[in-house]
């Protein structure tokens, strides 16, 4: 089971997608996204598998949830700064967690 500083430890922030790239050396169907977290954090690139969900017009400028402090992972090449949150029960049952009002870029998520 995991404690609440477990959780404490990860930090999640809101991110604006400013740019979506195809990620064609993936086997599966995967995006390179970047993000802006606002002028503490600034740009990131993360390589998320949501292109079977999501089209790239569907992505631009969409505010999303977004973990900042994990290890850079490198994903076929490219190296991933944080990992989007979705839910959903498979990459066709897919929703980006996102927020409801207009929050800053880099708002904590807690």
């Amino acid at each position: 089971m995991a404690t609440y500083d477990d959780f404490a430890k990860l930090d999640i922030r809101v991110g604006r997608i400013t740019d979506v790239e195809d990620h064609d050396k993936a086997k599966k169907p995967m995006y390179k996204v970047t993000l802006y977290l606002g002028p503490e954090l600034g740009t990131r690139t993360v390589v998320a598998g949501i292109k079977a969900r999501y089209t790239r017009e569907e992505l631009i400028n969409k505010k999303v949830a977004c973990i900042v402090n994990l290890d850079p992972k490198t994903i076929v090449g490219v190296e991933s700064h944080g990992m989007l949150l979705a839910a959903g029960d498979g990459a066709l049952a897919l929703s980006l967690l996102t927020v409801d009002r207009d929050v800053a870029e880099g708002s904590r998520i807690s």
